[in-house]
């Protein structure tokens, strides 16, 4: 039986190689081992696309707000929120659509939703009891962008490149920087900044401890 009777939400979001996944990773370093912590990936809500050609998949604006499936996220959240497992959906990247198969998650004390547009839909954000925004420097971003789609991801230069310019880079400073006004918190540097990174766990234990 959970100690406590709902949930933590913490939303942590940013621009594309800001930082986001290292500092949820450091999150639940600094949690005690009784404080069980599920980090989720808005990645994973990516809608599904083995309906339509590989060419159309190939365009579409996977920066877009309009590219998640926000319905299934919600819901996925409100079910942990009342200690309910769910099947958390797996996206390819190489194939541009969602895998067949799914992941069985249990629920935690602590979630942690970290993606590029987390705050962008009023239905998530009202799901969250801490808002994060990490705030790094365009240049570190798309490095750390153009490392992990060719490592990761099997693109090659040329295509991320491209898809920089024309969708993440504009797309960027259209949805995802002016979600930083939702933010209870702002870390510059990434994951980087030790002191904020100290700070917000701070916080949520405070959080906890309230509830």
């Amino acid at each position: 039986m959970s100690k406590i009777e709902k949930p933590v939400v913490i939303g942590i979001t940013g621009g594309s190689g800001s930082g986001k996944t290292t500092i949820a990773h450091k999150i639940v370093e600094q949690m005690a081992e009784n404080e069980h912590v599920l980090i989720m990936t808005q990645d994973s809500y990516y809608k599904d696309n083995a309906n339509i050609s590989m060419a159309e998949r190939m365009k579409i604006n996977y920066d877009h707000p309009d590219a998640f499936d926000i319905p299934l996220l919600k819901k996925q959240i409100n079910d942990l929120l009342n200690y309910q497992a769910i099947e958390m959906p797996i996206y390819n990247f190489k194939d541009h659509t969602r895998s067949k198969e799914t992941i069985h998650i249990e629920p935690a004390d602590i979630i942690i939703l970290e993606g590029i547009l987390v705050l962008a839909s009023a239905d998530i954000r009202d799901l969250m009891d801490i808002k994060v925004y990490v705030d790094t420097d365009d240049d570190i971003r798309f490095i750390r962008r153009l490392e992990r789609d060719i490592k990761e991801r099997g693109r090659s230069i040329d295509s991320v490149i491209e898809q920089y310019l024309q969708t993440v880079k504009p797309m960027y400073h259209q949805f995802i920087e002016p979600t930083k006004r939702y933010a209870n918190i702002i870390i510059p540097e990434g994951g980087e900044n030790d002191v904020a990174i100290d700070m917000l766990t701070t916080k949520v234990h405070a959080v906890l401890n309230r509830k």
